[in-house]
């Protein structure tokens, strides 16, 4: 017996649309069946370069960022932190050997590039959703990141 096809549901896509909004991704792909939607949103800014992994042996000791005490670390509300919009690899600097887009202790304006966050084989820049000053970078560069996870904490 053969089933009929019936059209796109667009309560679905709309669903998915709206999924993007709340969530702040970029990009949505769902597969059930037969059937594969993906959703994304139009005037996203990417960066077309690729970055490889930085090689970790002699070099980690020597880029890991050393733990603050307790007394200069700010809380960490919501008000103050910066969190992965999505699941990906995060790099601190445009490509590999470039200088990062910030640092402790920088100043940064709204809107400024913080980092990127690569999913999907997309480069996917991150901005600053307020002017702050960067009190702490809580990842590393080609550290893996998962949505929600804080990055940066601001003063």
């Amino acid at each position: 017996m053969a089933t009929k096809k019936s059209g796109i549901d667009q309560d679905t896509i709309r669903d998915l649309a709206k999924i993007l909004t709340e969530t702040d991704l970029t990009e949505i792909e769902v597969e059930q069946d037969d059937l594969r939607i993906r959703v994304s949103r139009a005037g996203v800014h990417t960066v077309a370069q690729a970055h490889s992994v930085p090689n970790l042996n002699a070099t980690a000791a020597a880029e890991t960022p050393q733990p603050s005490p307790a007394s200069e670390i700010p809380a960490r509300t919501s008000k103050n932190t910066i969190k992965s919009p999505m699941v990906g690899t995060s790099y601190l600097a445009p490509a590999p050997g470039a200088k990062p887009f910030i640092e402790v202790g920088q100043m940064v304006s709204e809107g400024q590039t913080i980092m990127i966050i690569e999913a999907m084989k997309t480069m996917n820049q991150i901005p600053a959703p307020r002017a702050g000053k960067v009190a702490e970078i809580l990842v590393s560069d080609g550290q893996p990141v998962e949505y929600g996870e804080v990055l940066i904490v601001f003063e």
